[in-house]
Formats: C-alpha cells, sequence, structure tokens
C-alpha cells in the first residue's frame, strides 16, 4: 500500500494517509480533529464504502445494493445484489 500524508486545513480535515493496494482498490484517511475521523475504499470491483466522521457509513456494492447507517445507527438498505 502506498502511503502519504498532507494538510488540508483548508478542507477542515489532515489526511492521514491514503493509497492504493495491490489490487488496484484505493484508500483514504482523514482526520477532522477532535476525535472525528473518515476513511473509505473504493474498489476495482465497483463497490465503496465510506465512514464520516459524524459516525454515519456508507456502502454501495456497485451492483445496485447500497446501505446507509445514520449516526442513530437505523440502518437504511436499497434492493440489489450485495
Amino acid at each position: 500500500m502506498t502511503k502519504s500524508s498532507s494538510d488540508s486545513s483548508n478542507s477542515g480535515y489532515t489526511y492521514n494517509s491514503s493509497g492504493t493496494n495491490s489490487q488496484g482498490n484505493h484508500y483514504c484517511s482523514r482526520d477532522y480533529g477532535n476525535s472525528s475521523n473518515s476513511y473509505h475504499y473504493s474498489n476495482t470491483d465497483g463497490s465503496y464504502y465510506y465512514s464520516n466522521p459524524n459516525g454515519s457509513t456508507y456502502y454501495n456494492s456497485g451492483q445496485g445494493y447500497s446501505n446507509y447507517t445514520p449516526p442513530s445507527g437505523q440502518s437504511q438498505s436499497s434492493s440489489g445484489k450485495k
């Protein structure tokens, strides 16, 4: 995995790390301060996953299935392939 760190203070966050693994999948981690972190994965199969600084998460399979979990924890899914 390739790692890099840069300051994006104009955007309100600092990159912790980002890169691409040997399968071609991308990863990025950000620090928003005050113990607020986020990360996302973008995969070569078209799927992606976000974990947001407010505690919500979002997954999309790239094949019609998606799942959003707000900070409250009440999961909401759409139909399609997982």
